[in-house]
């Protein structure tokens, strides 16, 4: 009898460690809802960037916000509604965690830029983009390459985590040195890291080899895109990350 209890209990006491062991790798192995800091960095407080206005932005290359674009206090959002030109902030971000919800209409296509400067004559001859597009329309969304949360032409997003068309999508670009990630929808899409020799390679392959300065800024301004397709965003926020 005591073997047979014994014999129980072991039964039992594998099931358990079976069942804990089989919940752990599901949750090692599941996309983390949120990320982790860079080793060492500390993070800064929250800034609104869009505060009840668009203070905190004005045109590329110039002093004033484009009338192309259109904010609507009550509701938080910033649509660009017609052609006008891209925009950015005023401050300069060297080391960041950038939250954007975007929405854009079908077969639409934008872009998130950062560690934008603004020596070139357009702003993507310069800065990283993190791709903003339908997937299922766009012609883009056949390359993954150029596909949504993308680091245009250079990194691909490891899926398509898109929302249906007409819902809001969040992104986060996070920026430590040069180590960045994009996430979209709390999924880690890809990662990479910047100056490297790799890197450099990969920039060389694309069209931006054609501009000597692409990629290099260490800080530089947060930019969004004018593309031709109405876009809209919301809750745009961002905090500094000093190591």
């Amino acid at each position: 009898m005591d073997l047979l209890r014994s014999g129980a209990r072991l039964l039992v006491g594998v099931a358990l460690l079976t069942t804990a062991t089989a919940a752990f790798s599901a949750c090692a192995s599941s996309p983390k809802a949120q990320p982790e800091m860079v080793a060492g960095a500390k993070a800064g407080p929250w800034i609104n960037l869009l505060d009840g206005s668009t203070k905190a932005w004005r045109g590329y290359g110039v002093d004033s916000m484009p009338s192309a674009w259109a904010f609507d206090a009550a509701t938080g959002v910033l649509t660009r509604t017609r052609f006008g030109g891209d925009i950015v902030t005023k401050a300069q971000y060297a080391d960041f965690e950038l939250e954007v919800e975007w929405r854009i209409k079908r077969g639409g296509n934008s872009g998130i830029f950062y560690r934008a400067n603004e020596g070139t004559k357009v702003i993507y001859e310069n800065a990283p983009e993190m791709q903003i597009l339908d997937n299922q329309v766009h012609n883009d969304g056949k390359n993954t390459l150029t596909s949504a949360g993308a680091n245009y032409a250079l990194d691909a997003p490891i899926r398509d985590v898109t929302r249906p068309i007409g819902e809001w999508n969040k992104a986060k670009v996070i920026a430590v040195g040069p180590h960045v990630e994009h996430w979209l929808n709390d999924v880690k899409l890809l990662e990479y890291e910047a100056w490297t020799p790799e890197w450099t390679a990969k920039v060389a392959k694309t069209k931006f080899n054609q501009w000597p300065t692409y990629g290099l800024a260490r800080k530089g301004h947060i930019g969004l895109q004018e593309h031709g397709d109405e876009i809209s965003f919301r809750n745009i926020r961002i905090r500094e990350l000093k190591k």
